[in-house]
């Protein structure tokens, strides 16, 4: 773009930005704006190119010091004339003319305003052939963030179908306790937690309250139950033993990597038991901006759901084991 066109054009208010922005405003106005006239993102636009090289322009001039400083003497200077044209009227501003026209002070004004032209020029050559280091990392940093929020798209969608199975993988827990021992076998809602999310997201777990030795534990994906059920084995002193409470579709079964997988717990220390005690409210989701608010709500409203169910199961399972 040649240097008069950019005399013409107002590069603050391109990027609504004030004379005095500093360099990280600029850049910050730069980044809002290119996400939004990209091209690739305003594919039926026929300006988007244009404005995205207006933009572009903006950027190499005002974040370059001495270009800058050449583009605010022209711009001010154009901003000035304009206000004083728009305080006179068609009168006055004939006889001004012509006035300035007969004066050697208008001759000078106009020999210095193309020594700043040229200067402008200049500048802008300059920054042509050394390469704007900044511009290409600005672009190189738009493709990625239009790359980045193509992936966060695909991945909500994937969470999303992977979430909307009505009844999520669940197993049965067991394990050796007396009745009447306080410390459940050595077994807590809280030691149980930390065994289980090691292999992903619990999203219910219940501890019977009728019977020691028995739990139901609920997770987020088929994978994460597959992996438990493989891999988790409980305290070495006292073993869980796992089971499907539904029968699970069909699946790969995943490897048991011992080393990263079974992390070491706390040891278990006599508590007072918690019966129906649940952990899934306390897991807390990683948001961002494509993680909305009301999926949150959904989450919790749906987990709420899945403890009174779980609930009602283990108490029925425990009814059909004391009669037999």
């Amino acid at each position: 773009m040649a240097a008069t066109d950019i005399t013409k054009l107002d590069l603050y208010s391109l990027l609504q930005i004030d004379e005095t922005a500093t360099k990280k405003e600029i850049i910050s106005a730069y980044r809002k704006k290119a996400l939004k006239c990209h091209p690739d993102k305003n594919p039926d636009n026929a300006n988007a190119a244009l404005e995205f090289q207006q933009l572009s322009k903006a950027l190499e001039v005002l974040t370059d010091i001495s270009a800058k400083a050449a583009y605010d003497k022209i711009w001010r200077a154009k901003k000035a004339a304009i206000i004083r044209n728009k305080e006179l009227d068609s009168k006055r501003k004939k006889l001004k003319e012509d006035l300035e026209a007969r004066e050697n002070a208008y001759e000078q004004q106009k020999a210095k305003e193309a020594a700043s032209y040229i200067n402008l020029q200049a500048e802008i050559e300059r920054l042509q052939k050394e390469g704007s280091k900044l511009l290409a990392e600005e672009q190189e940093y738009l493709k990625e963030q239009m790359k980045q929020e193509k992936m966060n798209e695909e991945e909500s969608k994937h969470e999303i179908n992977e979430t909307s199975s009505e009844l999520l993988p669940r197993l049965k827990i067991k394990w050796k306790s007396k009745k009447g021992d306080i410390s459940n076998g050595g077994y807590t809602a809280d030691i149980l937690e930390e065994l289980f999310s090691k292999y992903g997201e619990v999203t219910a777990l219940v501890v019977s309250s009728k019977k020691n030795g028995s739990g139901i534990v609920e997770f987020k994906t088929l994978t994460m139950a597959q992996k438990a059920l493989l891999c988790e084995h409980g305290l070495e002193d006292n073993p869980l033993t796992l089971s499907w409470i539904d029968a699970p579709p069909p699946s790969a079964v995943p490897e048991c990597n011992n080393e990263t997988e079974k992390m070491p717990h706390k040891t278990p220390t006599p508590l007072a038991f918690q019966a129906d005690s649940y952990q899934a409210d306390s897991y807390q989701p990683m948001t961002s901006d494509e993680r909305a608010f009301e999926s949150l709500v959904l989450r919790r409203l749906r987990q709420a759901e899945e403890r009174k169910r779980l609930t009602e199961q283990i108490l029925k399972e425990d009814e059909d084991e004391a009669k037999t």
